[in-house]
This record gives C-alpha cells, structure tokens and sequence, in this order.
C-alpha cells in the first residue's frame, strides 16, 4: 500500500463517457460457482480488483483450475475456471485480504465439504465478526475455532451438514448466500427466509449454472428461497456487467460539478441495486437511461448523469438493502443539496469494512457539512444555497476503508479547499483504476506525499 496520499481539487466540468469496472458481487460468486462446478466456467468483464483477486487465488488454494486469459475487450478480466465439482482441503491458509464479501461466501461454500479451512485477512478484516454467518453454519452442523467475538483468523470444519430453514435477523446477502452455497451439499438441502429482500445475484447465478432453485415471493417484500441439496453444478459463461456501486462515483460527481455531463456504459440495473439511481431521481437529479439489454441474465444500461439542483429527501429504511455500499456517495451528493437528507434502516453500515456511518460523519464535518449521526441512521445538511461548494479543506482518516476514501475525493473535487485522503491504496480493491477513470472525465486528483511533523 503506498504510504502516499490522494488530494482532490475543485474542478472544471467532468464530461465523457466510461464504462464501470465489473460488478464486485457477481464477480465474487462467478469464481466461486465456477470452482464448485464441474467443467470449465469462462468469465468475461471480472473485476480485478485485489479483493476478486483474493478470492481467485482462494480457489486455487481449493483445488480448481484458475487461469487469467488476458485483458476483456469491455474492460476488466477474461477467466478460466475449471471446477472439480467441490472443494479440496487447502494446503495453508487462505488469506482473504480485504474481501468481507469473499470469506463469507467461501466459507459457506467449503462448509459443505469435509476439509479444515482456515481463513485470515488483513487487519480490517480480522477486525469483523464473522458471527452472523457462523450461526446457520453451526445450526447444519459446521464448526469452528476463532478468535473471540467470531473474528479471524478462524479455522472451519465441514461436511456432514444437514437441512436449515433460516429467517435472516437482518437484511444480508452475504449471509443468504452463505447459506444457500453450504445448502448444495447439505441432506436435504436449505431454506432461506428473507423478511426484506437483498440483491439476489446468488440465486441468478445458481440457476445459470443449472442448479435448481425456487424463489417465493411472500408479500411485502419477503421472499422465501428454497434450494433442495445433493445439486451438481455445471461451468458455463459469464459476462459481469459494471457494478453500479463504482458507476455511482463518476454519476454523483457529475451532478454536483457545475457543467458537467458524465455517462457510464453497461451498468447493472439489478432491481436489487439500484437504490441508490431512485433516492438520486427524488433529489432532482438530471439521470438519463438509455440502451436497457440484457446480459447474462442481468438487465444492463447506460447512464448518464448531469449536474443538477439537488433537494434534500428521506430514504426509507427498506430501501436499505439495495444501496447499502452506496451511502457514502450518497451523504456527498446530500452535502451539495437544499435542505436536509436523512437516511434511515443504515445499521448495516456499521458492520462494513469500517464504521461508515462514523467515518462519514467525521469526514464531513471536518469538510464544513452539518450531519447528525445515530446508531441507525445519518443524517446530513447540505448547503443552503443548493450545490453551492462546500468548504472542504480536510484530511479525512479512511480507516483504508475504500468507500470512504472515493468519496471524499468526489466530495473533493466540488469543494472551495481541496479533500486529502490517507490511505488510497485501498482503493484498488474495489475499483482499480478509479483515478486514472476520474482523471480522464477531467478530474483534479493527485497524490503527494504525507505531512511530516
């Protein structure tokens, strides 16, 4: 990680057209499917981030073939998996970096199989309870050893499990996947009950690679998701489409850039992602879609986002689940508007790589913004005169929490004093090549180094 810090200036008009890198979420669950398959899977558009790559190298350690072809003509990663049908024991640890998203998955994935695993990852990672998922694992019959509080470094048993019907406690994707990934090779296989439904790339990509599974609407945004076990995977293709959490960096700087007209090629509109392109339309923004298709299953389009007159609004808690990566950039967005922008149900928010809710309430007060914090909820005071700059001037602390550091850095680049951020090589495990993207849309980010004492 360099030890060098990003500094964003305020700028001219952003404008051009780019294409987001590949969706980190199906990224994560197209190299894993693959390895549990049997047969060759090829992945078009992978993410290549460091946290993708953790889980690539994860799969290797399981006993698939894993193989990089070379660079994607719609950017991103051509791949190779050659799946076994299961899991081997790994020879030593599997180190998951940063990737929260990656160990959860995984270790649902490898409860199925009679291996010892044991997982690590960086200091943030090793920081994170892993409880929420250990639970159903434990209830079909896995076991482990960790640290207290359910944290890495943890070491998993397999194998043997037995059927679960699981009601979320709270809205998790990661833990929904878990389960139904520990449920192929559970008897009787598994049942996830979700109170509130959470983006559901899992069970699209399950039935892509031939599995069968069945989907329940049961009113009120409930659904219950019912995978019956002894199930054979089989390799196929994939193509990941951008991944609107990195497409909101360059949307949301556009609107708040006075002049500026950004698009953004082949974004997801997964109705479970696009949270955030609703509570941007109610604040006013200027949001085109154009060229709606369908690409491997997911429904992509182009966006393209101009700046605008933002209105401060009130997302609804339920709305949480769609757009949980994307509050940090919304609470930029929310910095430029008229009036206040409270979002409420954002507990989820804690439990990410960091405390987002805390370091975004830090960050932007130390930039001049009023925000009001609570332990499930944020709420933020955007500038009287709406997308009047805001003061900026701050170095914001990251916790090499990635979101956090994007951004500032858009926040950055529309206030009055220029926004430093420590930390930036963390950003690359999300979205590589985030500078270079923003640069080229006319962006003012640079790097310098730290202030000595």
């Amino acid at each position: 990680m360099s030890a060098a810090q990003l500094t964003a200036r305020r700028t001219g008009p952003l404008r051009g057209v780019v294409r987001a890198p590949g969706d980190k979420s199906i990224s994560h669950r197209a190299l894993i499917l693959g390895a549990l398959a049997t047969g060759v899977t090829e992945i078009e558009g992978l993410l290549e981030g460091d946290d993708v790559r953790r889980t690539a190298a994860a799969m290797a350690a399981f006993g698939a073939g894993v193989e990089r072809l070379g660079p994607s003509e719609q950017g991103g990663g051509r791949w190779r998996i050659e799946g076994r049908g299961g899991f081997a024991e790994p020879a030593d640890v599997v180190d998951c970096g940063n990737a929260g998203t990656g160990v959860r998955l995984i270790m649902g994935a490898a409860a199925g199989f009679a291996v010892s695993a044991t997982f690590t990852g960086d200091q943030s990672l090793r920081g994170r309870p892993m409880n929420r998922v250990l639970k159903p694992l434990g209830q079909m019959g896995a076991t482990w050893i960790c640290r207290e509080g359910g944290r890495l470094p943890l070491t998993l048993r397999g194998g043997g499990l037995k059927h679960v019907a699981y009601t979320l406690p709270e809205p998790s994707a990661q833990v929904k996947s878990a389960v139904l990934l520990a449920g192929l090779h559970a008897d009787g296989g598994a049942e996830v009950i979700e109170p509130e439904a959470t983006r559901d790339h899992t069970e699209r990509m399950l039935k892509g690679f031939g599995a069968e599974i069945e989907v329940i609407e049961t009113g009120a945004g409930a659904r219950r998701i019912v995978l019956p076990g002894g199930q054979r995977l089989r390799g196929t293709r994939i193509r990941v489409p951008g991944d609107p959490s990195s497409a909101a960096f360059p949307l949301v700087a556009a609107l708040i850039t006075p002049g500026s007209e950004v698009t953004v090629r082949g974004m997801l509109l997964n109705p479970s992602r696009i949270g955030l392109l609703d509570t941007l339309g109610e604040m006013g923004a200027d949001l085109s879609v154009t060229n709606v298709r369908d690409e491997g299953g997911e429904t992509v389009a182009d966006i393209t986002a101009r700046h605008s007159e933002l209105e401060g609004v009130e997302t609804p808690p339920e709305r949480a689940p769609s757009m949980i990566d994307e509050y940090p950039i919304l609470a930029v967005a929310a910095a430029f508007a008229r009036g206040k922008t409270t979002m409420r149900g954002i507990g989820e928010m804690r439990v990410k790589e960091s405390d987002r809710i805390a370091l975004m309430a830090a960050g932007l007060a130390a930039c001049g913004i009023g925000v009001e914090e609570e332990p499930e909820a944020m709420t933020v005071v955007g500038a009287e005169r709406g997308n009047h700059p805001v003061a900026g001037g701050a170095t914001v602390v990251t916790h090499g929490d990635h979101r956090i550091a994007m951004s500032h850095l858009v926040l950055g680049l529309a206030s009055e004093a220029p926004v430093r951020v420590d930390e930036p090589g963390m950003i690359a495990t999300s979205f590589p090549g985030f500078v270079d993207l923003m640069r080229g849309l006319g962006a003012d980010i640079g790097e310098e180094a730290p202030a000595t004492a």
